[in-house]
């Protein structure tokens, strides 16, 4: 039997309209990032304000000593380039169209790189609210609901294009800075909403829902980060959070990559480096300052996470922001 001609076109564009509408999705979603990369194009290599509450760039050869850090809570979106973070003793990579959430205080030491054609990286970021995130948990849909995995305050997702959306309707704010107030909250609260939808949505709201075992792990690394020059017991940590010594080693780890005693180490190495990079102070005294009480332990910890004792690395870190600063 013979196939009327038109049922024979009606079949064909019925196969090919995915292939269409996927085309034209992908290149709505490209459009989208190259406005964004426009938006951003004024960054620099250092953390740049926008001028929208909790939102900034960063663009170019970030330097060393910016990339070795205690990051705060946040979702960062990356536009051009690409970026490694190392956090205890995992390596998360990400690229362009990608994003990654960051639920705690962590310490973490980053590159970043450009793309293969020399285009320089490009990343936005919203520093997380808390208390915006859990005024939102109400209004979620049960689909968004995920199982908690027994999984850490660091991931790494694919962007959506709705996500992507929202965020270049927050950047076009830069251009209109009158609209900032009245129009800023509601693109942060749609950019949360995305990500609370989205695979690691849960840890926003762990993170923000007291009880939490997320939030519980939460409190003790910010009493670890605000008293790291402190001696502490970890059961007395433990405790306060109404958990016992194995089971808060087991979810502090799983939760940071590292034990409350790493974790306190590496934020007092993070600091140590800072003292000495920006004001002439002994060894003896920062490494006192931070908390230890041994200086050649404080040597041997900062060269294993550094690579280079005290003060080769600074010396190492000053020639270089002198060459980039043009003093050199």
């Amino acid at each position: 039997m013979r196939i009327p001609c038109s049922c024979s076109i009606l079949a064909f564009f019925c196969f090919m309209l995915p292939y269409v509408v996927s085309r034209k999705d992908e290149k709505v979603f490209n459009l989208q990032l190259d406005e964004l990369r426009e938006l951003a194009a004024h960054a620099r290599n250092w953390r740049t304000e926008t001028g929208i509450p909790r939102v900034a760039m960063v663009q170019g050869n970030v330097p060393a000593e910016a990339l070795a850090a205690v990051y705060e809570p946040m979702i960062n979106l990356i536009l051009r380039g690409s970026k490694s973070m190392t956090v205890g003793d995992r390596v998360f990579n990400y690229d362009p169209a990608s994003y990654f959430v960051m639920s705690v205080d962590l310490p973490a030491i980053g590159s970043v790189h450009p793309t293969e054609r020399g285009e320089p990286y490009l990343a936005v970021s919203l520093t997380i609210d808390p208390q915006r995130v859990a005024a939102m948990i109400e209004d979620l849909p049960p689909s968004a609901m995920q199982e908690r995995p027994d999984g850490g305050a660091f991931s790494v997702a694919s962007v959506t294009p709705e996500l992507l959306d929202a965020w270049v309707r927050m950047l076009r704010l830069m251009k209109t800075p009158e609209d900032i107030a009245a129009l800023a909250p509601g693109y942060e609260r749609e950019i949360l909403y995305h990500v609370l939808k989205g695979p690691h949505g849960w840890m926003l709201r762990d993170i923000a829902s007291p009880g939490t075992m997320l939030a519980r792990i939460g409190n003790a690394i910010h009493w670890l980060r605000h008293n790291f020059a402190e001696e502490f017991i970890v059961g007395a940590l433990a405790e306060r959070e109404a958990m016992s010594v194995s089971a808060f080693h087991r979810h502090f780890k799983a939760v940071t990559a590292m034990s409350p005693v790493q974790y306190q180490k590496r934020v007092r190495l993070l600091h140590a480096r800072r003292m000495l990079l920006g004001r002439q102070q002994s060894v003896t005294f920062v490494a006192q300052e931070v908390g230890y009480k041994s200086v050649p332990q404080f040597n041997r910890d900062y060269a294993r996470v550094f690579g280079l004792p005290p003060l080769k690395d600074v010396t190492q870190l000053r020639k270089a922001i002198n060459v980039r600063d043009g003093q050199g």
